[in-house]
């Protein structure tokens, strides 16, 4: 009985790490900057709320609180005469998760790292290269940008083990982002879809099976106001529908994933080379998966490197 209330309770963690992707917020994600812009980000994160598991396992009252601490990258580029941007971010999680399992109460505590994750954007429309010279004279109109974020499976995973913090396969999501300013005003809206790879060694009795998951298709819009330069605060909100799991070749409808979030955001500039930037968000409304409250800190150093 209590094997199978763990294997049971490790499913919030395996929602757990996937929701720290699948619902982002990100306002402003498409700004332009100019050409040899770098940047080192130290993001906190904080998680903590319920998980809604359809019926798909005799799990309830099960919550997940856990601390993600985030170290990220970012370059800006010319990619053929548009300005473009890396961005490279490698996370750790710590957490506890309880829940009734059959009856019984049950909690877990884990820590380790989550998967990495890259992020290539390319203005493609608005937003030419510019050298910080150019820049200071430009301002911005409208912008349209494409963007392709990457999940390597770097995170900790073990098939013989129940609780993981990586997902054992790749990801993608292609995305195409609109952005528009109006004075102090801008309007960000982007629509893009997370595609998966096959994990090859889901956990289950008696051996690890193969699961699969259909795509998950996003949008998400911002409307942000400039206080000051550098100075801006925003609304922020998101939508996802889709994520079908097959496990073993045997697909389970219950596991259809439907949500939206809501939240803001304050950034704040600290001198001339670093900034602070603040986000709360919470779930709307979730059908199967995580329903959080989320808190986020990220200090950021950025400077000008020297070109070729």
């Amino acid at each position: 009985m209590r094997r199978r209330s763990v294997l049971l309770l490790s499913s919030l963690v395996t929602l757990s790490s996937a929701a720290i992707h699948a619902q982002d917020l990100s306002p402003r994600a498409y700004v332009i900057t100019p050409i040899h812009t770098n940047a080192v980000i130290l993001t906190w994160a904080f998680f903590d709320g319920g998980v809604d598991f359809n019926g798909t396992v005799p799990i309830s009252g099960a919550t997940g609180s856990y601390n993600v601490p985030i170290f990220s990258l970012y370059h800006t580029l010319n990619f053929f005469g548009r300005s473009a941007n890396l961005t490279a971010s490698l996370p750790y999680a710590v957490g506890n998760f309880t829940g009734q399992v059959l009856g019984e109460q049950q909690t877990l505590y884990r820590s380790g790292l989550l998967d990495t994750s890259l992020r290539f954007s390319v203005n493609l429309k608005g937003g030419p290269a510019m050298t910080p010279q150019v820049f200071s004279k430009w301002k911005q109109k409208t912008l349209i940008g494409l963007s392709v974020k990457i999940i390597a499976p770097t995170g900790q995973y073990d098939p013989t083990k129940l609780v993981n913090w990586g997902i054992n396969r790749w990801a993608f999501k292609p995305e195409l982002g609109y952005s528009k300013r109006w004075n102090h005003w801008v309007l960000d809206g982007y629509g893009g879809a997370w595609f998966y790879t096959t994990n090859s060694a889901s956990f289950a009795l008696p051996t690890p099976q193969p699961q699969t998951e259909a795509p998950i298709g996003s949008l998400e819009g911002h409307l942000s106001y400039d206080l000051k330069p550098r100075y801006w605060i925003s609304l922020d909100g998101n939508f996802w529908l889709g994520g079908v799991t097959t496990l073993n070749g045997i697909k389970n409808l219950q596991t259809r994933q439907t949500g939206s979030r809501i939240g803001g955001t304050a950034s704040v500039p600290l001198g001339k080379h670093q900034s602070i930037k603040i986000n709360y968000s919470d779930g709307t409304y979730i059908r199967f998966g995580g329903n959080y409250q989320n808190v986020s800190i990220a200090w950021q150093y950025s400077w000008l490197g020297r070109p070729n």
